[in-house]
């Protein structure tokens, strides 16, 4: 009888442990699609410079400081006579006053500096679209204008389930096209499911 008991209680434990594993996990991905869905995707966000985006410095009166560079994998310019200048998730702004900065530290006396995006990371869309893939991200672009870009819904297309796996998240967010426009950031994740009937 005591070893009924004994094992009763063993099994309600282990069932109370899975549970709070289970439980446990559910709530980190609920935090995780709640911290996603925090992402306010309802306004046009300040873009902001990450790996693989490339730009175009004119530091003026200076060809040789100008050119077209990229930023690397570590979220640095390589810039002449400066060198590494970091970059990855700054503003285009931030980024002018930063290498303004090195400039003036013993190169120049008054440097002028101007930025400009020549090609952003990309943004993905999967599912049921004409042209699924990977396509540039251009700054303020809408969900909708990423559908249109992939050659718009496929005849299965469920569109009142549409799902967003923001940059830096492991977590879909479900969006709804209906009411505001959907603004995306580069590296943002669409995707666009299957109806069943």
């Amino acid at each position: 009888m005591k070893q009924k008991l004994l094992n009763g209680l063993t099994g309600l434990v282990i069932l109370g442990l899975l549970q709070g594993c289970a439980s446990g996990e559910f709530a980190e991905h609920n935090t995780q699609s709640q911290m996603a869905s925090g992402r306010v995707f309802s306004q046009p966000e300040v873009y902001r410079l990450g790996p693989s985006d490339k730009l175009r410095v004119m530091v003026f009166g200076e060809p040789d400081l100008s050119g077209e560079f990229v930023v690397d994998d570590q979220g640095k310019l390589d810039l002449p006579l400066i060198g590494d200048i970091p970059a990855g998730n700054s503003s285009v702004k931030e980024l002018e006053t930063r290498i303004i900065t090195a400039l003036k530290d013993g190169y120049l006396k008054e440097p002028r500096v101007s930025l400009e995006v020549i090609s952003s990371r990309p943004f993905f869309i999967q599912g049921e679209v004409a042209r699924p893939g990977e396509y540039s991200y251009k700054n303020g672009l809408t969900l909708q204008d990423a559908i249109a870009v992939a050659g718009g819904y496929s005849y299965r297309a469920n569109t009142s389930n549409i799902f967003i796996r923001p940059v830096g998240s492991n977590y879909e967010v479900p969006v709804n096209l209906t009411g505001a426009r959907l603004y995306l950031r580069p590296g943002d994740s669409i995707r666009i499911p299957e109806r069943y009937f």
